[in-house]
């Protein structure tokens, strides 16, 4: 071809075409307009890799559809229907049943609770903002992550996000000691303040210095002004000790956590706040008291036993 102007804006043209392209591929994602013919490349150049990536990508993407739950409640039925087709695909892989079970959770709580939230991975752990407890997730900034969003998981409360970047974010956990969060007993609706102790149980601070707690009472997110950090009604945990009240103004309660903090995958931000309180409808059921077992003794009369039950004696 001949270095004409025709030629020169020609190249010009093709090479924009190229950049929009490649921007078009990037923002699309999964839903981009040249999946299709990259996915025929991949099929041809690829198989290796996409042998390699098969078990991998049905989880992603179910992370990353359940990111777009924020935005619409109605996806909720959708996404579950998906989840079911990803378990059928993944068969008995370990690893990607346990992960499916994770989502399964989380969409169970965002579903009664209302809550719109971004699915994410844990993708490291420690201090990395000089906290003893935090996480880092695989969403920020550009996936709509601000600093004071509640973040769950299928078990309850995980914590609440410290620090955004673009596309990651620092979450503190609920058993660090520089964590509170308000706290409402169900049923009674008794007040209080938890705050972490690291692995050891949640220490709960009730304002009622007189309120009756037992033993296997339940607690849950009161709520913040605004909904910032702390959404309504998120399970928190279970109180496994109750100090003597002797006459002080509070009352102390230690509190099992309903999450392993040990153990986060997959976890959930709430980017969007439920219309009203779920109160206590997040909370899981209660299990089943076991039944005290009935024994039935017979007595047989032994065949020296006086008749009706009186002893003769020898005069």
């Amino acid at each position: 071809m001949r270095d004409t102007r025709e030629s020169r804006l020609l190249l010009v043209l093709l090479i924009a075409v190229a950049f929009a392209l490649i921007t078009v591929d990037i923002r699309g994602g999964e839903d981009s307009p040249v999946d299709g013919a990259r996915q025929g490349a991949a099929a041809v150049f690829g198989p290796i890799e996409n042998g390699v990536s098969a078990a991998v990508d049905p989880v992603g993407n179910a992370v990353s559809a359940i990111r777009d739950s924020g935005e619409r409640h109605d996806r909720l039925a959708e996404l579950e229907k998906e989840n079911s087709a990803l378990k059928a695909r993944l068969g008995s892989d370990d690893r990607n049943s346990s992960r499916l079970k994770q989502l399964d959770k989380m969409l169970k709580i965002a579903g009664e609770g209302q809550y719109g939230i971004k699915g994410a991975e844990v993708i490291a752990i420690g201090a990395a903002q000089g906290f003893s407890w935090t996480i880092t997730v695989d969403v920020g900034a550009n996936d709509g992550i601000r600093r004071d969003m509640t973040v769950l998981n299928g078990d309850g409360l995980v914590g609440r996000v410290t620090t955004v970047g673009p596309n990651t974010a620092t979450v503190l956990l609920a058993n660090d000691p520089d964590f509170t969060v308000g706290t409402r007993m169900e049923a009674s609706d008794e007040l209080g303040f938890a705050s972490g102790q690291g692995d050891r149980p949640l220490r709960v601070e009730l304002l009622n210095g007189k309120a009756e707690i037992k033993k296997g009472d339940r607690l849950v997110t009161f709520g913040s002004q605004a909904d910032k950090p702390f959404v309504p009604g998120v399970p928190v945990g279970v109180v496994s000790r109750v100090d003597p009240s002797g006459g002080d103004l509070t009352r102390t309660v230690y509190v099992t956590p309903y999450v392993s903090f040990s153990k986060l995958d997959i976890v959930g931000v709430v980017v969007r706040a439920p219309k009203k309180d779920p109160r206590d409808t997040v909370l899981p059921a209660k299990p089943k008291p076991t039944p005290t077992p009935t024994v039935t003794v017979t007595v047989t009369p032994s065949a020296n036993a006086p008749v009706g039950g009186q002893i003769q004696q020898e005069q």
